[in-house]
């Protein structure tokens, strides 16, 4: 009897053991044994884009850290839904994370009268990794040199202007802009920032709130003009320009962010191991340098800092949302 006792206490104990093991990590090896095995992110959106660029840079970083594959896979469609919705129901071991922007966590539950997954209960946030300034920008042919005049001149020649807009953000971000500047300008939509450029370079449309990338060197040029940028503070990468709020429209505040996600789950080393790896890859120059040029700013915030823009972002913009009527199907 004793013998059976003691046979049957080993086995509870390593049933007990294993499960254990198995809810903190792929092998129960937690952190100290991630990675065993090749990590995908997935990205929402098509190649060669602001997020896919980033992502492919965390990649090879990870990849040569780690010494283990890396790798990025794109599952674009339906404004980043389709590959949300693959990792948020992925398992959840670390081995498939997801790089987006905000849009498709807190602009996407407004837009959407049903979306297969929740924003905030089916990811773990690992952090901010980049930031993308937006900026308003003009065709030359309108007489105005700052955002004050731009207000003006909108309401003393009404129905005169059309803005251009490519993805949702830039769509929402310059209604919030109207908004709050109490203006109307009539939208007309495109299919992505580089046909929305071209289309305010030829005079198509005369305005437009867009990612500086995709009008660095059309500003430059002078074939736009550039009036202020979005975000909170003035950017390193657009020198002398006043933000939005400084130049007539306290308040506003709008830029991309481009985040790194896990599927709500995963092991807290583990996202502890990939946020440090985040800090770590924001700090090298040569990732720095790259990611300028490109009219980005690298971040590397915690998770929790993430968690809660989330939550910001989507009380902001969600009434900004509704106000616009903007709705997608």
């Amino acid at each position: 009897m004793r013998s059976i006792m003691a046979m049957l206490a080993g086995v509870l104990f390593a049933s007990v053991t294993a499960g254990t093991a198995q809810a903190q990590g792929t092998g129960g090896a937690g952190s100290e044994g991630y990675p065993s095995k090749p990590v995908r992110i997935i990205v929402g959106l098509a190649p060669g884009g602001g997020v896919d660029i980033v992502s492919r840079l965390v990649a090879a970083k990870m990849q040569l850290a780690w010494g283990r594959p890396v790798v990025v896979e794109n599952k674009p469609g339906a404004n980043t839904i389709i590959g949300t919705e693959y990792v948020a129901k992925s398992d959840p071991d670390g081995y498939t994370l997801f790089m987006g922007s905000t849009s498709g966590f807190s602009m996407n539950p407004h837009l959407y009268t049903k979306l297969p997954y929740d924003p905030i209960k089916d990811f773990a946030p690992v952090g901010v990794v980049a930031v993308m300034p937006m900026v308003v920008v003009v065709h030359p042919s309108v007489p105005v040199h700052s955002v004050t005049e731009l207000i003006a001149y909108v309401k003393a020649n009404p129905g005169k202007l059309n803005y251009g807009a490519g993805a949702t953000t830039f769509h929402v971000a310059t209604e919030m802009f109207l908004q709050m500047a109490g203006i109307n300008v009539n939208r007309i939509p495109y299919k992505g920032s580089a046909p929305t450029s071209a289309a305010l370079v030829g005079g198509e449309v005369q305005m437009a709130v867009i990612d500086s990338p995709a009008v660095m060197a059309h500003i430059k040029s002078e074939r736009l003009r550039a009036l202020a940028v979005t975000p909170a503070a003035r950017s390193e990468l657009v020198p002398g320009l006043p933000t939005v709020a400084e130049a007539g429209v306290p308040g506003y505040e709008m830029d991309v962010n481009i985040n790194l996600f896990a599927p709500a789950g995963v092991p807290r080393d583990i996202v502890a191991k990939l946020n440090g790896e985040l800090r770590r890859f924001v700090q090298l120059p040569d990732v720095r340098e790259k990611l300028a040029a490109m009219g980005m700013q690298l971040v590397g915030s915690s998770p929790e800092e993430l968690a809660a823009n989330i939550r910001r972002e989507s009380a902001r913009l969600g009434p900004v949302i509704r106000k616009a009527k903007i709705t997608i199907q």
